[in-house]
């Protein structure tokens, strides 16, 4: 599998691009310090994560630059990253499966839809990015998702889609660390604890999705030519830490975050 994830002649990675973004370390350092407040505080991380999808996703498109792009975003929530795609020049159109989740930031913002990720209510080749952040370890069937996410997608246009994996760290979310005896005890856990059950439910609203499988299904776009990976690395990591994505298990526990990105052929 280790060569089919090396990008074709002309794909990019995510050493430092011509837009000004950068997968530097101190980029790294700046997203971990936010996310330690994401329970606490939401608005401050997604905000600083939706400014670093912008460059980031950016960066893999044609002259690095998001205007004019239809972008829908799957599992959008509470819009948090409408404004800095909007104001990047993009036509943003967002969907998420809980209409609670979509008043999150307090509004519902225009273009929004209540759908469901494995069967998306969008036409055929009909946006230039599709677009997901942490979204793929919520639905039971990922690889579905990823079908849905390539199909509404132009012959051209970008897949990006990043999760959290389950061997990792913050894989149980707040559950973790005791996800990794079981998903199951850590939910049972957390109920004795606080008295209630958390928010992503082991077995109902979170899933143990992995890099393996996910890896798996983009080399089989490949194969079938229906798409070119640009993109699979840890997507909070400095750009020299990609090399983790080619080993296999160190990647499910160390990489704390898949990012694939693919071109639609």
């Amino acid at each position: 599998m280790s060569n089919l994830l090396e990008p074709r002649s002309g794909a990019q990675t995510d050493a430092p691009a011509g837009n000004g973004w950068k997968a530097t370390l101190r980029r790294s350092v700046g997203l971990f310090n936010d996310f330690r407040v994401e329970q606490t505080d939401p608005a401050r991380f997604y905000t600083a994560l939706a400014a670093d999808s912008v460059g980031q996703l950016a960066h893999y498109t044609a002259g690095e630059t998001l205007e004019g792009t239809v972008l829908l975003d799957v599992g959008g929530g509470p819009g948090y990253f409408r404004d800095a795609f909007m104001d990047a020049g993009a036509t943003y159109l967002a969907l998420d499966a809980d209409a609670g989740e979509m008043q999150g930031a307090g509004i519902v913002a225009e273009g929004s839809m209540l759908g469901d990720g494995m069967r998306l209510p969008v036409r055929t080749g009909s946006v230039d990015a599709c677009y997901s952040s942490n979204v793929l370890e919520h639905v039971p069937t990922p690889t579905a998702m990823l079908d849905e996410m390539l199909r509404i997608t132009k012959p051209g246009g970008v897949v990006f889609c990043s999760y959290t994996l389950w061997w990792g760290p913050w894989g149980g979310h707040e559950t973790s660390p005791w996800h990794l005896l079981g998903g199951r005890f850590a939910r049972r856990r957390y109920q004795r604890k606080h008295g209630h059950e958390p928010k992503n439910r082991y077995g109902e609203s979170m899933y143990a999705a992995t890099a393996s499988a996910a890896l798996r299904w983009a080399c089989a776009q490949r194969k079938a030519g229906n798409a070119e990976i640009l993109a699979a690395v840890p997507r909070y990591h400095p750009w020299w830490a990609a090399w983790l994505m080619r080993v296999p298990v160190v990647r499910e526990v160390l990489t704390w975050n898949l990012l694939l990105v693919l071109r639609k052929m």
